[in-house]
């Protein structure tokens, strides 16, 4: 017996890893941009969201990867 791959599962999980393409891009960008301006007051939030994104894309490519392993096993 064969187990065909399942469509649903595999969109949700492209759909999960094109999001976490957009998070590996903004993360750093907004990293970037949190260190060139140390000396604003909006260092400490900025820095924090950046993190939060770069964080996000690890585990949004982590769910993705496991989603489409799942669609095709």
């Amino acid at each position: 017996m064969t187990k065909r791959t399942n469509k649903e599962v595999l969109a949700k999980g492209i759909k999960l890893m094109a999001g976490s393409l957009v998070c590996m891009f903004a993360g750093p960008i907004i990293l970037h941009s949190a260190f060139k301006n140390q000396e604003h007051s909006l260092y400490i939030p900025v820095l924090i969201v950046g993190l939060l994104v770069a964080a996000g894309a690890i585990i949004l490519a982590f769910k993705g990867m496991r989603k489409i392993m799942n669609s095709i096993f």
